[in-house]
């Protein structure tokens, strides 16, 4: 096993620069997760850790090896792919010893190392069967299953899921973290899907425009965003932003018709400021008619009030309990100022007091 270090990476395409100079330590054995909109860069990193990519400029670390100009069989690495990639002709105890095959590995460590991650993956009874004959999951789980024979020092996912149906993809993102936690090797995983990010990571690093905006653990990401983008990103649904104006003791919140108490530094009075509230964190007020009502999406022991304030600007809430609100209704929300974030107009970025 080995972590993974990449310092100052470049990745261009011509006059096009899409990798922007990225420093990056990913730990021995630790899962991280490169989430970010489509056309961030996620998985052009991914792949320029692969070597499927070639890196413009910088230096590219697997353990203590520079990898940088290595070719990709040299790397240590496997990788498991959006698509399932096996051979249709083949059993999956075939699919999943290949490659071993192809590199003259004896046939007795071959039965072995397919026996072993048969048994992780629990595909014992499949083992003859063909890939026309199994179910979505299934045949990721034997294309992972094929990634494990390998033995390799950093396990590779490019949005191993995005072809599943919702509940495939939540079986398998458990799959995934029980494998994680049996083998505990190193894994770098890539997702548009924050959900997948913040149940499957160790360290999350969201990137926007091939530049990383903020790295850290799942729950300080959600917590302590650095700036609008990752507060918006992570969390579902997606924190509320609304304009704001600094005032004497506080935020003025036009949307919701109140002036939030904050500390704020005497420089930013008058400032334009965006607030950002999470849905869970608003409490709606029957009594009020600061906003009103559009839609409410109910999902059983949760849902969600759509709400459309005298501006103009939406919220969602998040409601629990018996008593929900109506399409049709007013209402006004009570705010505790503790979850209140704050975010510079122009940069966007975290006004922290």
């Amino acid at each position: 096993m080995a972590g993974v270090n990449l310092e100052k990476v470049i990745k261009r395409y011509g006059d096009i620069q899409v990798i922007h100079g990225i420093d990056l330590k990913i730990e021995d054995g630790e899962f991280c997760v490169f989430v970010g909109p489509s056309g961030c860069g996620k998985s052009t990193l991914l792949r320029m850790v692969a070597g499927l990519e070639e890196t413009t400029e910088g230096k590219m670390h697997i353990g203590d090896r520079e990898v940088t100009r290595m070719d990709p069989a040299q790397r240590g690495v496997a990788m498991v792919f959006q698509t399932y990639a096996l051979y249709p002709h083949m059993t999956v105890k075939e699919n999943m010893g290949f490659g071993l095959k192809m590199n003259g590995h004896p046939k007795a460590e071959i039965e072995e190392k397919v026996a072993e991650a048969t048994r992780i993956l629990k595909l014992e009874e499949y083992l003859d069967r063909k890939p026309a004959a199994l179910s979505g999951g299934q045949r990721q789980r034997v294309s992972i299953g094929r990634a494990i024979v390998r033995g390799p020092d950093v396990f590779l996912f490019d949005e191993p899921l995005s072809n599943l149906d919702a509940e495939l993809r939540v079986e398998m993102r458990v799959e995934i973290a029980r494998l994680h936690k049996e083998i505990g090797a190193t894994m770098i995983y890539v997702t548009h899907d924050q959900v997948e990010a913040m149940t499957l990571a160790d360290k999350i690093v969201v990137l926007r425009k091939g530049v990383i905006e903020q790295v850290g653990a799942p729950m300080n990401l959600y917590r302590d965003p650095d700036n609008k983008f990752v507060a918006g990103f992570i969390g579902s649904p997606a924190m509320n932003f609304m304009n704001g104006k600094v005032v004497d003791g506080g935020v003025e919140v036009p949307a919701l018709g109140v002036t939030i108490p904050a500390e704020m530094s005497t420089a930013y009075k008058g400032h334009s400021v965006t607030a950002g509230l999470r849905p869970e964190h608003l409490e709606i007020d029957t009594s009020g008619d600061a906003l009103s009502v559009d839609m409410v999406e109910s999902l059983g022991g949760v849902s969600f009030a759509y709400l459309v304030g005298a501006t103009g600007e939406r919220l969602v809430v998040e409601q629990r309990g018996d008593d929900r609100v109506s399409a049709g209704e007013t209402v006004s929300l009570s705010v505790d100022p503790s979850r209140l974030y704050l975010f510079d107009a122009k940069t966007e970025q975290r006004i922290r007091g």
